[in-house]
């Protein structure tokens, strides 16, 4: 699929994503939702891929929302409709990916910039980005996941404020209530999120992916997160990684995973 509205390209096992509507502050269209699960779909398949750095370009936005002139005149199953796409095949695709997403926010992440920011694993931001979900100044709420997500990641009562008064927060306010692991001046910020990537792809490729699955499990009431746990533990020990892990150990040696 060649791609109009983001850019893509692998580097050393990383697969950098770039919505590219710098003029348009990134916002999230249909277009670039359909390429984005595109995307998304092919690093989840590709053994090449050990990791996703996500960001938006120019320095002004991450992803500045959702694009509003697409939906203005939707009705009721027709927004039910965009939410639950949108989430199935972006944003839920992103959190349940085998390979670690990192998103790079680089300015404003509003709205469904947001809420694709939290679905990534890891966030870094940039000290000048300022983050929000401001849908109810439109007469919604998000609908991408972020009602879920910002609770899980900071706590229902901060998440009830940042939604219902719509307000914005700075990059520091954000990595004090827990919803960036890390804030950097811009100029370095894909250094940070490449630096964390370039750690997580000299591990187990198939360990990491049951490590986020472990993960989710503990946000999911459908399942038994223990459960999930001791049976992804336990199909370790069958893979080859498993094995070149254990003998570079005894070998005082670097392991070379394969992802098998």
């Amino acid at each position: 699929m060649s791609y109009q509205n983001i850019l893509s390209d692998v580097k050393e096992n990383i697969l950098y994503i770039t919505i590219n509507r710098e003029s348009k502050l990134n916002a999230l269209n249909k277009e670039t939702l359909t390429e984005l699960a595109d995307v998304i779909a092919f690093a989840s398949k590709s053994a090449e891929v050990r990791g996703v750095l996500l960001t938006g370009a120019g320095e002004k936005a991450f992803v500045a929302g959702a694009d509003i002139s697409e939906f203005s005149a939707y009705n009721t199953a027709q927004g039910e409709s965009l939410a639950r796409n949108g989430q199935v095949n972006v944003f839920d695709a992103i959190e349940n990916s085998t390979k670690p997403f990192v998103a790079a926010i680089n300015g404003f992440a509003l709205g469904g910039g947001l809420e694709l920011a939290m679905a990534c694993h890891i966030r870094v931001a940039a000290d000048t980005a300022k983050m929000g979900l401001p849908e109810v100044t439109l007469g919604l709420i998000p609908g991408y996941g972020g009602t879920q997500r910002l609770t899980r990641l900071v706590g229902k009562g901060r998440a009830i404020e940042m939604i219902t008064t719509a307000d914005m927060i700075t990059a520091d306010r954000a990595e004090k209530i827990g919803l960036v692991n890390h804030v950097v001046p811009l100029i370095e910020l894909i250094g940070k999120a490449e630096e964390i990537l370039n750690k997580i792809k000299q591990r187990a490729p198939l360990a990491i992916a049951a490590a986020i699955k472990s993960v989710n499990s503990a946000v999911n009431e459908d399942v038994n997160g223990f459960e999930v746990e001791i049976e992804e533990f336990g199909k370790c020990f069958g893979t080859q990684d498993f094995k070149e892990g254990v003998g570079a150990f005894l070998e005082k040696r670097k392991a070379d995973f394969k992802g098998r």
